[in-house]
């Protein structure tokens, strides 16, 4: 429906790919004909900070951010990154989630514990989760970089969006020379 502004929070940790993965995934909501905006958090996530990335689109859109409490999906990269914003989701939203889990440096340095049965907790807020082995389909698609792009393939069975745009969009979005393999791990993030 597009008269009805959607939400898209992406959140995970610096250098998995996100900023990529917004990119695209914005591309491919305009070439569904849709009005977006986008606005990304990453002051200190050069390489393990966290990243957040706000994807909102419909008929019209006037602010980039998504107020609190109103993302329709999350899209998290790391499980524990995934946990912290489930507050910006709506009570009937959706969680697309790698099952990765980076360890933050409170836990590493022995001040903090990691949470405990992380994916459990995330399904039983919100029952209509989904938590992807990202890293072994990346693997399985030939790099492990391509987690991204599992995950937007895991994701683009949530949307309204023809297959066709997606692969639009990752044409004009992936180096040439990583396609193929970007392709493949987007398909098998879609038989996830």
């Amino acid at each position: 429906m597009k008269n009805k502004v959607q939400n898209i929070l992406l959140v995970g940790v610096g250098g998995q790919g996100i900023l990529l993965a917004s990119e695209i995934l914005s591309e491919v909501l305009m070439l569904g004909g849709y009005d977006v905006k986008k606005a990304e958090v990453h002051g200190m996530a050069q390489r393990g900070g966290s990243v957040v990335s706000h994807v909102r689109y419909g008929e019209k859109v006037y602010s980039p951010i998504i107020p609190e409490g109103q993302a329709d999906i999350l899209f998290g990269f790391e499980l524990l990154e995934s946990y912290r914003y489930l507050p910006l989701l709506k009570t009937d939203g959706q969680v697309v989630a790698s099952d990765l889990q980076i360890v933050p440096p409170g836990v590493a340095l022995g001040k903090e514990s990691y949470p405990e049965d992380v994916p459990a907790k995330i399904k039983a807020a919100f029952p209509r989760s989904r938590i992807v082995n990202a890293m072994a389909l990346a693997q399985q698609a030939g790099n492990m970089r391509t987690v991204n792009t599992v995950l937007l393939g895991a994701l683009s069975n949530m949307m309204d969006i023809p297959e066709e745009a997606w692969n639009q969009a990752m044409n004009n979005r992936v180096p040439a020379k990583f396609l193929e393999e970007n392709l493949n791990a987007f398909a098998l993030g879609r038989q996830a």
